[in-house]
């Protein structure tokens, strides 16, 4: 997953979009779907922006609070969504509480421990959670991709299934 920064040239407003590649950002500028949450200008660029470059794993990023907090906190992990969201699915982190942060940090630190245990099976998620359910393959914990009508079918055929809260970078797609 790509975020940038974006600027509208018509006010000015800056923002930030989530893309799957540069190639997604180009192509949904050409067709006018890239527009401007404050004036829903179509005049977007991409602003100037400084490179997202990991941490090492042994380095634990801060979050310095109005409290002065000093407790580490897991970096984000970075990965394509399955799908680019849609207008109004972002939001800028430099405009969020630093406590909202600090939340869908430990949030996204709790989801990449519990994926640790799990399995990818890609766009077969449903046909394998229903594999396992109804016994025709090995018991284990496993996450992939699923559309919302596969997940809502799973889940009325009494198959228990959860959204994840961030998307996952497929083990061939990421870094």
């Amino acid at each position: 997953m790509i975020v940038y920064d974006l600027e509208c040239r018509a006010g000015g407003h800056l923002f930030e979009g989530w893309f799957g590649s540069s190639d997604d950002f180009a192509q949904q500028s050409q067709r006018g779907l890239v527009t401007c949450p404050e004036c829903d200008s179509g005049d977007i660029v991409k602003a100037v922006m400084a490179p997202a470059v990991g941490r090492k794993g042994n380095q634990a990023r801060t979050i310095e609070t109005p409290a002065a907090s000093s407790q580490p906190a897991a970096a984000l992990p970075v990965a394509p969504p399955e799908t680019t969201p849609s207008r109004g699915d972002t939001v800028s982190s430099r405009k969020l509480p630093a406590e909202a942060v600090e939340m869908m940090e430990k949030l996204a630190s709790m989801q990449t421990e519990a994926l640790k245990q799990s399995k990818w099976v890609g766009k077969d998620f449903a046909e394998n959670a229903r594999a396992i359910h109804y016994g025709e393959r090995e018991e284990e914990i496993i996450h992939g991709q699923a559309t919302i009508e596969e997940a809502q079918d799973l889940l009325e055929e009494g198959i228990e299934v959860a959204p994840l809260p961030f998307p996952v970078a497929p083990p061939d797609k990421a870094n």
